[in-house]
């Protein structure tokens, strides 16, 4: 879980909208920046920073939803609002499918973006904490021996100790003790615990 303050990202084509968002955003307490092109964006861009990003729909060269389908291929976990005076059903369709959190017409109310910006900073967070658990479940996972990550696959696919010693050819002893180290190896408390690690992970039981 990141520690670093979020920022919201104000990409529009309009200086006086880039300005007045920027003064609403500080004077509620967040750290807004903003960007008169999406390129200009992409150039700052930081991939793990926390935040959001408020973007214009219809702006000159990359359009929001051009921008929005860039920022998907690249792994992007960025929530994305959109704003926009020209907005239609079939825009909104397509950019929601695409993973926007909200669609929002100008001239936007104050209230309803300052609650689009906290629920999609919220989103952020929750996404960037999950993605940490993994990247630490994986490091984890690749201290295993080559017999723990067995015994692993057949405890989470629900096998019990001496049905695994069976299959391995091995003593019940010698699987419990297999067993202690992948619960301590994995930081799980709990089977349970466990087979959601290995879910988040996308690994399933080859048993």
């Amino acid at each position: 879980m990141t520690s670093q303050e979020p920022t919201v990202h104000i990409v529009d084509d309009d200086p006086s909208v880039l300005k007045g968002l920027k003064r609403l955003l500080q004077s509620a307490g967040w750290n807004a920046v903003t960007y008169e092109s999406a390129s200009e964006f992409l150039a700052a861009h930081d991939p793990v920073g926390p935040g959001c990003l408020i973007l214009d729909m219809s702006m000159p060269g990359y359009s929001g939803l051009e921008l929005q389908r860039h920022l998907t291929a690249m792994g992007s976990s960025l929530p994305v609002v959109f704003l926009t005076g020209f907005g239609d059903v079939p825009t909104t369709v397509t950019a929601m499918r695409a993973g926007a959190l909200n669609f929002l017409s100008k001239p936007v109310n104050d209230e309803d973006l300052l609650a689009s910006v906290t629920e999609a900073v919220q989103a952020n967070r929750a996404a960037l904490e999950s993605n940490a658990e993994v990247v630490d479940a994986r490091e984890r996972l690749s201290t295993l021996t080559a017999r723990e990550r067995q015994v692993m696959e057949r405890v989470v696919a629900g096998r019990l100790n001496k049905q695994i010693a069976d299959e391995l050819g091995t003593g019940v002893k010698t699987i419990k003790v297999h067993r202690a180290r992948v619960m301590q190896k994995m930081d799980s408390r709990s089977v349970a615990q466990l087979a959601r690690l290995v879910e988040r992970m996308g690994i399933l039981p080859r048993v």
